[in-house]
């Protein structure tokens, strides 16, 4: 998505802005753009393109202002031009924006119905707007900031300034990361640790719903009730600011934790949320994808990756209307598997240097199959040698068992398969534009399903005690359930198989007892009737059931499960993506309990790059 940074200093802000938004240059490079109070009035740089272009305007300027915030720019709404670059402005306002606001259009159209005149094609305009129209109401900054946050519906960290406040900036998060940088008789504002790496080592990381006032001398937190409350400070060496853990535990705490803000990114890159449709990425030197070319979608993956590849054979057929095969990427050369030309040949890969995709990559072109890549770094050898890139935005990834790197995965395959329905003529454009909105909703969805995490805490010592475990889904997510097994056996050593909840009476029912926990993912859906068939067929005998599902799911469930999981209700054909944050919890709380080394577990390696 987008950088921010605010600094609220004793000497010229202009180039310090600069400087740190350099460190937050992969965060988003479309545009870049700096407001300043000079002489207690707003003034504002802005530039399309390359941060370099936003840096020699600043170098340009004689401004003397010592507060400011800056911005660099992953384009969301709104080409990626000036008038579309932050910070964006309202009369007395100027704001930075890093999210997607689901609601702007409802906003905008009420204020533009009140005679408010808008520039840009953002959401983020709407966040400065709301704050000016309280200002003009006669509101405080700080009670016209938190009513404005109160309206906003969505993933956000915002900052904004307010002409004739020099002592002044407001900042408040929503399911995307945002730290305060205490210095001496200054304050700093940032997406992450690395951007106030530079002006500052203590640091605090605000929580969920957190919103701040910050002065040069204080500040002050409020949860989002309204009510005041203490953060710890962290020593953050500047050195290590970007492989810092924050407030978490473990890298792979963290990396659950930042997946609002990365699936966001991720599927910022893949939609137009204005017209809500699916635009599919395109990179310099690659083709571009045309569905109506293809027959048959091969995909090919390891581990987590290759569960992210089978939910998106659902997404495929269901959506687009195309036969979509799935293989683990060890096996599939050595079948020596018919590929006709008609095919298309996609590469799933969180490093892009997994040995055995390569290969697998290598086989598809030697048969003359066209080969696409769901890659997350752009410079690795599958991306630079397929013939079409689709690109996770998922940042780096520490933790050997993949999290953010899978959502993001997701992200990008169902956002091809709806392209895919759309350029067959497969997909009315009404079921695109409802996919299209219900992933717009994503980052907030995540984020409540993370609210689960205390409750996962108080029966991860009931599943720590098992020796075996057995996770069960049906339709995409079957392939849920074979992904939440892996993370459980990855980090806890517990010896855990997910099956399709149809196969249980086939054998896997033999296994069931008292002692035998059944994780079941199942939110609302047409086959939840069959899913509870199954459940109630492990506790007939005498089996604990643990149920992740919607409320509507856990209201037809009744009595018969042992635990509940309650996730956010959403759009089906999204609720794999939702549904697994918790798997991913669960499994991290199992390896705490039982003291393994979550980011580093026996055995493995984060990139497999041998066969």
């Amino acid at each position: 998505m987008c950088g921010i940074i605010g600094i609220l200093g004793d000497q010229p802000a202009a180039t310090r802005l600069v400087e740190a938004l350099k460190r937050l240059e992969y965060r988003g490079y479309d545009s870049a753009g700096v407001a300043l109070l000079e002489g207690g009035k707003l003034k504002r740089l802005r530039a399309p393109g390359k941060l370099s272009n936003l840096d020699a305007k600043v170098r340009e300027t004689t401004l003397k202002a010592s507060v400011g915030i800056g911005h660099t720019r992953w384009a969301t709404h709104g080409q990626p031009n000036e008038t579309n670059a932050h910070p964006h402005a309202s009369g007395r306002v100027a704001i930075v924006h890093n999210g997607i606001i689901e609601n702007f259009r409802e906003l905008r159209e009420a204020m533009e119905a009140r005679g408010r005149k808008f520039e840009t094609e953002t959401d983020s305009e709407t966040i400065a707007h709301l704050i000016d129209e309280g200002l003009s109401k006669g509101l405080k900054p700080k009670d016209a900031f938190k009513a404005t946050l109160d309206q906003l519906r969505g993933a956000f960290a915002i900052a904004a300034i307010i002409e004739g406040e020099d002592d002044l900036i407001l900042g408040g998060r929503r399911g995307s990361p945002l730290v305060i940088g205490v210095g001496e008789k200054e304050m700093f504002l940032g997406s992450d640790a690395l951007a106030v790496g530079p002006f500052t080592q203590r640091v605090i990381y605000l929580e969920e719903g957190d919103w701040c006032v910050l002065s040069r001398t204080s500040f002050e937190i409020f949860d989002a009730a309204g009510q005041h409350v203490e953060r710890a400070e962290t020593h953050v060496p500047a050195a290590g600011a970007a492989a810092e853990k924050g407030n978490y535990r473990h890298f792979m705490q963290k990396e659950i934790y930042e997946q609002p803000d990365f699936v966001g990114r991720t599927v910022s890159a893949y939609i137009d949320a204005y017209d809500l449709k699916a635009v599919l990425p395109t990179r310099q030197g690659k083709k571009a994808l045309d569905f109506t070319q293809f027959d048959r979608i091969q995909i090919v993956a390891c581990g987590t990756a290759y569960y992210a590849g089978f939910v998106a054979k659902y997404w495929f057929e269901q959506l687009a209307g195309i036969v979509a095969d799935v293989d683990v990427a060890s096996e599939f050369r050595y079948r020596e598997p018919v590929l006709g030309a008609r095919t298309l040949a996609i590469m799933v890969t969180q490093s892009g240097e997994t040995a055995d995709t390569k290969a697998a990559m290598e086989y598809c072109k030697a048969k003359g199959v066209m080969t696409a890549a769901v890659v997350n770094v752009p410079t690795s050898s599958i991306a630079r040698e397929c013939d079409a890139i689709l690109p996770t935005l998922a940042g780096v990834e520490i933790g050997v068992a993949s999290t953010k790197a899978f959502t993001a995965q997701l992200c990008a395959l169902l956002a091809t398969a709806v392209a895919a329905g759309r350029q067959r003529e497969f997909l009315s454009r009404e079921r695109e534009r409802a996919i299209i909105g219900s992933m717009i909703e994503l980052p907030r969805l995540i984020g409540e399903a993370l609210n689960t995490e205390k409750q996962i805490m108080a029966l991860a010592p009931e599943i720590a005690k098992a020796r075996d475990i057995l996770y069960l889904g049906r339709g995409q997510h079957y392939p849920i359930a074979l992904e939440g097994a892996l993370k459980l056996k990855e980090i806890s050593y517990i010896h855990a198989e997910g099956y399709a909840s149809g196969e249980l009476k086939h054998g896997p029912i033999a296994l069931i007892d008292e002692r035998t926990p059944v994780i079941m993912a199942a939110p609302h859906d047409h086959l939840l009737e069959k899913s509870l068939s199954n459940l109630q067929e492990v506790a007939a005998r005498r089996g604990k059931v643990f149920l992740v599902s919607d409320k509507a799911g856990i209201k037809q469930a009744g009595n018969a499960p042992f635990g509940t999981i309650e996730i956010p209700e959403c759009e089906r054909v999204i609720q794999p993506i939702v549904t697994v944050v918790p798997l991913q919890l669960l499994a991290y709380h199992v390896a705490v309990e039982k003291g393994t080394d979550v980011d580093q577990p026996r055995n493995l390696a984060k990139s497999v790059t041998v066969e």
